[in-house]
């Protein structure tokens, strides 16, 4: 069996991205624009009010990135023109039916001419609003579902979605997808009519009693977070993207899917150069809190076991399965891209390359000082950093409380420093402790075929060019070198 060329597949395609200021979606748009400049057409979905906006985003948040330099030393004055003739910024929201894209001739020649639909659109918060983590994780999804059927020569819709819609699960996680109503725990099947009417009674109750915009936020974050532990996933994202996924496998028909799970991605490997990242990337929370001295100590188990994969292995792991389905190659749904398979690292090592960097390069304050960093303590269980916690942050505020209510009122500030630090500790561990205390292991077989059929079939110079193989990372020259080099440089 031929893989045949990578190039080749899509010229004369056109490609309708949802998500397009996304990360993982710029990247993918730069590449097939490199690799393949005869592209027919990226109809590119923005939230944008009307088509000016949509322009406006398209240049400022996509084209105007350091991202797209090559393309820009490559083709210098006609990039404009280039992007003028490929890319077609929409205004619309996957959260809407239609793909919130009002304009009816738009609609139409979209139906007409789109071959792929690429879903990049999430939000990725873990404790994001119930209503808006199910509109666009699960109810967009479906909207993107149907509008791709409506399409005349659709040839598949892929769909990126997160290795973690596994939960909390030990040992090794397939490649599987999920049935219909399919709960982590307990025997309740999932409705997920019945979790739209909850959410929408939740709303109204909250409105009659004249709640504030913030105290509504605050409680549809409790209730999305209550709603994914009663089914047993640890937050609201995972949770949305789980019955996101649940939509689509249940409701394709013959439309051709692919599911991409990434685990936690990373920077830049290597194209279109090493380093770019954009955004606090969930294990980058914990590396520039403690570069900035925020978070002095980290929770993990010795053996916890982290998963990363930098962002252009993944979005070559999108174009080689893209092929491959379209190519009838493989009848392949999911396909699981990271590391912790066939070369994993600890998350002991993300404190150690922390503490490396961040004493060799010191960040450097608003006001021009170095923020000296210790070496601090990697913590095993959350019962030794609750008992640390108590000891550093709760016993001195409730000494400086007692002290202020009598005369002290000078340690105010002192006080409200320590308060908030507290807050941002307790906040961040809180959240990525099912992932620093994860145990599963992410199999990746569906992954490894197509990078071995890719590797032995395609034209050498093209393999080359799409590579996703884990094994190849020296995770101390990457880390050190390039990911928080680069964390520091795009987003601290």
């Amino acid at each position: 069996m031929e893989f045949g060329s990578i190039i080749e597949f899509f010229e004369n395609k056109s490609i309708l991205i949802t998500g397009a200021t996304g990360y993982l979606a710029k990247i993918f748009v730069e590449k097939i624009l490199r690799v393949q400049p005869n592209v027919k057409k990226f109809y590119l979905l923005l939230r944008a009010s009307d088509a000016k906006s949509a322009r406006e985003r398209l240049q400022e948040e996509i084209i105007g990135k350091e991202l797209f330099k090559k393309l820009k030393e490559k083709y210098g004055e006609k990039l404009n023109s280039i992007v003028s003739e490929k890319m077609s910024p929409i205004p619309g929201d996957i959260s809407y039916e239609h793909l919130g894209i009002e304009d009816s001739k738009l609609r139409d020649e979209l139906w007409k001419q789109v071959d792929f639909v690429v879903n990049f659109a999430a939000t990725t918060n873990f404790d994001e609003r119930y209503d808006v983590a199910l509109g666009t994780n699960t109810l967009g999804a479906l909207n993107v579902l149907n509008f791709a059927k409506k399409c005349h020569k659709i040839q598949m819709l892929i769909h990126v979605s997160t290795a973690y819609v596994c939960g909390e699960d030990k040992g090794i996680i397939l490649e599987k997808p999920f049935s219909m109503g399919e709960a982590k725990k307990g025997t309740d099947k999932i409705v997920i009519e019945v979790e739209k009417k909850m959410l929408e009674e939740k709303l109204d109750q909250l409105i009659s009693q004249n709640a504030s915009e913030k105290s509504i936020a605050t409680s549809l974050k409790d209730f999305g977070l209550q709603r994914a532990r009663t089914y047993g996933w640890p937050n609201t994202y995972v949770f949305t993207k789980a019955m996101g996924e649940m939509c689509l496998l249940h409701l394709k028909g013959n439309l051709p899917l692919v599911i991409i799970r990434p685990t936690m991605i990373t920077s830049t490997y290597k194209e279109p150069f090493s380093g770019w990242i954009e955004g606090v990337r969930t294990v980058d929370s914990v590396i520039a809190g403690y570069g900035k001295g925020k978070i002095p100590n980290f929770v993990a188990s010795p053996q916890s076991l982290i998963d990363v994969i930098p962002s252009d292995m993944v979005v070559n792991c999108i174009i080689l399965a893209m092929v491959s389905r379209g190519r009838n190659h493989s009848s392949e749904i999911i396909y699981q891209i990271g590391s912790s398979t066939r070369n994993p690292m600890k998350f002991s090592n993300i404190h150690d390359y922390s503490y490396r960097y961040f004493s060799a390069n010191p960040w450097i304050n608003k006001d021009g000082t170095q923020v000296l960093i210790s070496k601090g303590f990697l913590f095993s269980s959350m019962a030794t950093f609750h008992m640390y916690t108590t000891l550093r942050y709760l016993l001195p505020l409730k000494a400086l409380q007692v002290a202020n209510i009598v005369v002290l009122k000078k340690y105010e500030e002192m006080y409200r420093g320590l308060d908030r630090k507290m807050k941002i500790v307790m906040r961040l561990v809180e959240l990525y402790k099912p992932y620093v205390l994860f145990e599963g292991i992410f199999d990746d077989t569906n992954s490894e075929k197509l990078r071995k059929l890719a590797t032995e079939t395609c034209p050498n110079d093209e393999a080359n060019m799409f590579k996703f193989d884990p094994t190849e990372i020296n995770w101390d020259d990457y880390m050190l070198s390039v990911h928080i080099p680069g964390l520091v440089k795009y987003v601290m």
